[in-house]
This record gives structure tokens, sequence and C-alpha cells, in this order.
């Protein structure tokens, strides 16, 4: 009866749209006025101490071992927990208790592995054909296809450099190459691209030698860290900062002002919340292990710190929410290939990181951002203008 109490208390308001729940012992509630929306099942009772620990991984866990079942739209549901105030998705108590954690490069490298070398031909089945594992950028609302958004992304950062052929860049954070080989491709640019990733690596390594560019692009198995006194003229960081940690971020900055050649530039994007930094803590243990979204002030703060200047920043919630939405129903669409591929539990947990990550853009918790910034004045070798970015 106490859990019944406290979960009727819990989920009535916790959504703007009216939702059924049926309960373990097959009794059902509507919360909210009118047809429900979406339907809850709770398979089994999850005690009330584990949701009040930490509701994040208490109904993470619950749903990835198939104690919770949603019928109708996750995404739907979780953004609409993240949009009303009393829901336990916006439960700002612990907001500023972020636990330190521990980025070694020996632990920084476990982490990237545990994440992207679950496999390339587990990626492949659900990225495009450039195998871009960032935000994209739709020029045409909803109507570009995921290949050409991303292909549109990687020019829209590269233009933002206003980049000079036969210059140097530094990707930090390469994933399968596409930004880096393109800059060298079509742009002219000397390209380093550094991973922790060793299945990005082998990947990388054999796109430059199977499209001949040995001359001008090369791709290390480095910590970012470990690059020494080399410097470039541009760099280019894409869905890294996420990463390096919450006590981390100021050494990223002054590594990305050493690596810059005087009044060089530098495109920095990653997921940013405009409300301050935060970290969830399912996503934390069983995605992105080591990750932290810092906050907006924080991040300028960091640039400001390391005697840096923003020239342009740019927020791209909407394509990344877009983007997601299309990774989830590329990854549904080859759900049994990866059912068989890594099992009914990781593809349950990764069908809700997608679309919870879809909810979390969709509602606003959470934000993408491009940081274009330079060592030196701001924008002195840039046009005065933005047109130039869309020519």
């Amino acid at each position: 009866m106490l859990e019944k109490t406290f979960y009727k208390t819990l989920l009535s308001r916790s959504f703007t749209f009216p939702v059924k729940v049926v309960y373990w012992d097959g009794k059902s509630a509507v919360y909210g006025n009118g047809e429900p929306e979406v339907t809850i099942i709770f398979k089994e009772k999850i005690p009330i101490r584990e949701v009040t620990k930490n509701a994040s991984i208490a109904f993470g866990e619950a749903y990835t071992n198939g104690k919770v079942e949603i019928e109708g739209s996750v995404q739907k549901l979780v953004a609409s927990a993240f949009q009303t105030a009393g829901s336990f998705m916006r439960d700002n108590k612990f907001r500023k208790f972020i636990p330190k954690q521990n980025h070694s490069e020996k632990k920084s490298q476990s982490d990237v592995q545990s994440h992207y070398d679950v496999g390339n031909d587990f990626y492949k089945l659900w990225l495009d054909d450039t195998m871009t594992y960032s935000c994209a950028y739709f020029t045409d609302g909803n109507h570009d296809d995921l290949t050409k958004a991303q292909v549109d992304k990687v020019h829209h950062i590269l233009k933002k450099l206003d980049p000079k052929p036969g210059k140097t860049l530094l990707d930090i954070g390469c994933g399968w190459g596409t930004l880096m080989l393109t800059a060298a491709k079509e742009y002219g640019l000397k390209v380093t691209g550094v991973t922790l990733s060793e299945e990005q690596y082998h990947f990388v390594s054999d796109r430059i030698k199977n499209e001949g560019l040995e001359d001008m692009a090369e791709v290390r198995l480095i910590d970012y860290r470990e690059l020494g006194e080399q410097t470039w003229d541009y760099i280019t960081s894409v869905g890294m900062f996420e990463h390096v940690g919450k006590e981390n971020l100021g050494l990223y900055f002054k590594d990305v002002r050493h690596y810059l050649k005087n009044d060089g530039v530098a495109l920095i994007h990653g997921i940013t919340r405009q409300q301050g930094g935060a970290l969830n803590a399912w996503i934390d243990k069983y995605i992105f292990p080591g990750g932290y979204v810092p906050g907006l002030a924080e991040m300028i703060g960091h640039i400001e710190e390391n005697n840096m200047q923003i020239a342009d920043v740019e927020m791209l919630r909407r394509h990344y929410q877009r983007t997601l939405e299309i990774w989830d129903d590329n990854f549904n669409a080859h759900r049994v290939e990866i059912k068989n591929m890594m099992g009914e539990r990781f593809t349950r947990m990764w069908d809700l990181y997608l679309q919870a990550c879809a909810a979390s853009f969709e509602s606003g918790n959470i934000d993408v951002i491009q940081y274009l910034i330079t060592k030196g004045p701001s924008g002195k070798n840039l046009p005065t203008t933005r047109d130039y970015m869309f020519k």
C-alpha cells in the first residue's frame, strides 16, 4: 500500500499529458485528464529506497532489465518529465553535488574504449555512411537525410575557421575521420587526428591509406594531453569535452590554447547545459563512464581563464534532437540484428539511451553548442560578418 501511494504521488505530477500506469499487481490507473498517450507497465515492484536514492538509475535499470515496459513513445514520456516542474526528472536537490571522477590518461582511455570500441559493425548499422557520431546540421529542416546533414555539419565547422590551404589542423577526438579527411581533401589542410579508440584509429588509418592521403593526414592513437610542443593553425574538437570531466575542463582549454599558434582559431563543438553543469547517473554508469555535461557559464569561464576569446557561439539543440531521432529509427530498423549481436539487455539499454537523449534535447534540458574561439583578439583574422560561414 505504501508503494502504491508513493508511486501515485510521484507519477501523477511527473507528466504534461495523461499517462496510464499498470502496477505489478495488475491494477491500473490513469494520471491526467483524457485518453492516455503512453502506458507504463510495472512487471515488478521497484523498491522505494532505490527510486529515492537515484531515480535515473532505478528506472533506467528497471527498463533495461525488462522490469518496466513502455507502450508508446519513450522520448515523449521523458521529454514531458523534463518539462514538468514537479517531476522526479527535475529534482534539483543534488545538482550542485557533482562527484569527482578519475580522468587519468589510463582511465580516460578505458572510458572511451568502453563506449567507442563496442565495435564498428555495431555503429555501421545505425549511423550514416560517413560514420559520424555527433550532432548533424540540417540545412533544410527535417527534409535532409542524415548523410547529407552530417556532411553539411563538417563543412559548417570548417567554414567557420575560414581555413587557408597549406595550413595545419588538429582534430581532437577525430572519431571515424570524416571531418579531418574532408579538411585534407577539400580544404587543402595538413591534418592530425587523435583518438583513444583503437577501433577508430584502425578505421581512420585504413581510410588515409585507401584514399592516398598520407602526405596530408595522419591519425594518432594517443591522449590529446601528450602531443608535446607541436602547434597548429586550427583546432577542431567535436563531441570531445563531454568526456574530460568537470575537474579537467580548465586543463582541456589550457591544452587547446597551448596547441594553437598565435592568432589561431578553434571550433569546439559539444553538449552544454544552459542551466548549469550536470551528469546523469544512469548514463555515467552504463553508457558514457566518466562523462560530464558542463554549463554554458562554466565553458565561457574556462575560455576566458585561458586567455582566449570567443568569436562566435551557435546553439544547435534542435539539430541534435533530430539526429538522435533518426539514429533511433535506424537502430530499431536493425533491432533484430543488434539483439543477435549484442543481446536483449544491451539493445533495450541503447534504445532507451537514444530516446532519452532526444527527449533531453527536445525539452531544453541540454543543448549542443559550437564555440568559435581565438588565441588572440576575437576575430582578428576572420571576416567581419558571419556571411563567410554560409558561402
